[in-house]
C-alpha cells in the first residue's frame, strides 16, 4: 500500500512515522502529481485555514477531490476533518473546503490550545479495548448528512470520528498515539 499524508502543514510527519511502523509505503504531498498512483491521502491535524489555503496554492483542491470521486479513501484527522467537511462553523470567512463529507463542524469546538485533553473513546468499529484520543484545539461534528457512519461521540454527545463511504475523518490526533488501530483500519479501507 502505498499512503500519501499532504504536507503542507501540521503534523504530517507523525502521520508517515506510524504508517512506515506498520508496512505501508508514505509519500508526502505537496503538488498535485504526488497524488499519482496512491492507494489513500491522509490530510492531517495543524491549522485548516493555513492547509486549505496552501492547497489551493499550490493546485490541489480539485485534485484531491478527484481522488475522492475515483474511490480512493480519504482521512483528514483533526483539522483534516474540517477541510473534509461541507461547512466550517465559526470558521474564517472564505475558509476554503474540500467539501467531500456531508458534515458540519465546530472548528475548536472545545475551545483554545490550553482546553486540550485526552478521552477514552469507545469505537466499535476497532474493538476493544477503548482508544485513547488526543484532541489538541479540536473540532467536533454538529451534524452529519443520512449517508455517515458515526463510528465513535463523547460522552456529552459531541460527534468525533465518522465514516462516509470511502471517507474517515476523526477529531483528534491518533497518529500522536502508540495505537496503530485506526492507521490500520484506514489501510484496510485502501485495500477494500
Amino acid at each position: 500500500m502505498k499512503i500519501g499524508v499532504l504536507a503542507l502543514q501540521g503534523d504530517f510527519v507523525e502521520h508517515a512515522a506510524l504508517l512506515c511502523r506498520i508496512g505501508a509505503e508514505t509519500r508526502e504531498v505537496r503538488l498535485p502529481g504526488e497524488l499519482d498512483g496512491l492507494d489513500g491521502l491522509i490530510v492531517p491535524g495543524g491549522e485548516s485555514t493555513t492547509i486549505g489555503k496552501l492547497a489551493v496554492t499550490y493546485g490541489l483542491i480539485e485534485p484531491i477531490r478527484a481522488m475522492a470521486r475515483a474511490g480512493r479513501p480519504i482521512w483528514g484527522t483533526c483539522a483534516g476533518m474540517i477541510l473534509l467537511a461541507r461547512e466550517a462553523l465559526d470558521g474564517v470567512p472564505g475558509q476554503p473546503l474540500l467539501g467531500l463529507m456531508d458534515l458540519r463542524v465546530v472548528r475548536n469546538g472545545f475551545g483554545r490550545q490550553v482546553d486540550s485533553f485526552e478521552a477514552d473513546l469507545e469505537v466499535p468499529a476497532l474493538g476493544a479495548p477503548s482508544f485513547r484520543a488526543v484532541f489538541i484545539r479540536a473540532p467536533y461534528v454538529q451534524e452529519c448528512g443520512p449517508q455517515v457512519e458515526v463510528l465513535a461521540s463523547l460522552e456529552e454527545g459531541k460527534i468525533v470520528a465518522v465514516r462516509q463511504g470511502s471517507l474517515l475523518g476523526t477529531a483528534f490526533h491518533p497518529e500522536l498515539t502508540d495505537d496503530e488501530r485506526f492507521h490500520r483500519y484506514f489501510l484496510q479501507m485502501a485495500e477494500d
